[in-house]
């Protein structure tokens, strides 16, 4: 049956991608302003304006849909560091580029990060069914740890350097590093990456 020139499983399956887009969206909206605490199906149902079973159409609990938030920021994060790798402008400026695109998406998007790497998920990592926007993300670090050097231990480097942008993530928003030192931790961990 068409309605309006278009089929109505096609209407309907638009709709329904346009419904799981609006729970992401304000599920990530209100963890940024308030923390992920505050999203809860109650409050995701109150905002969207749809009731809690229609979420749970779309997800199985609050842990899916921050999941969801979780992957939508692996492909931005993916995204941003393939802006950094490209836009170096020599092969050994690469590293550090990554390392401050890393840092201000971290500090830009506090809860998506969350999300990302501190909430409990059942995403999987390293694994044959990782999803295609983390493979993306780690795939950005192992390009640029490997950018003007051989690709020896490629991907144990990639993962320290993730780690340690991590932590340098986790310890700053903490407090537990010294504020204005941001770029020297940042050219340190770098320089020990790239000897």
């Amino acid at each position: 049956m068409l309605l309006c020139g278009m089929p109505i499983d096609e209407r309907r399956e638009r709709e329904r991608a346009a419904r799981r887009r609006l729970i992401v969206t304000t599920a990530r909206t209100l963890a940024e302003a308030e923390g992920w605490d505050a999203v809860t199906t109650r409050r995701l149902s109150t905002e969207i304006e749809y009731s809690q079973p229609v979420l749970y159409k779309h997800f199985s609990g609050m842990d899916r849909v921050a999941e969801a938030v979780a992957l939508d920021g692996f492909a931005e994060l993916a995204e941003a560091l393939r802006a950094a790798r490209t836009g170096a402008d020599a092969p050994v400026d690469v590293p550090l580029a990554l390392g401050r695109a890393y840092l201000d998406f971290a500090r830009d998007n506090p809860a998506v990060y969350d999300a990302m790497f501190t909430r409990a998920t059942a995403l999987s990592f390293a694994a044959e069914d990782t999803p295609p926007p983390l493979v993306e993300a780690f795939a950005e670090f192992r390009q640029g740890v490997t950018a003007g050097a051989d690709d020896r231990n490629a991907d144990d480097r990639s993962e320290v350097f993730w780690a340690g942008l991590h932590g340098l993530v986790t310890l700053t928003r903490a407090g537990r590093l010294r504020p204005g030192h941001e770029a020297e931790r940042l050219r340190l961990l770098v320089d020990g990456l790239t000897r």
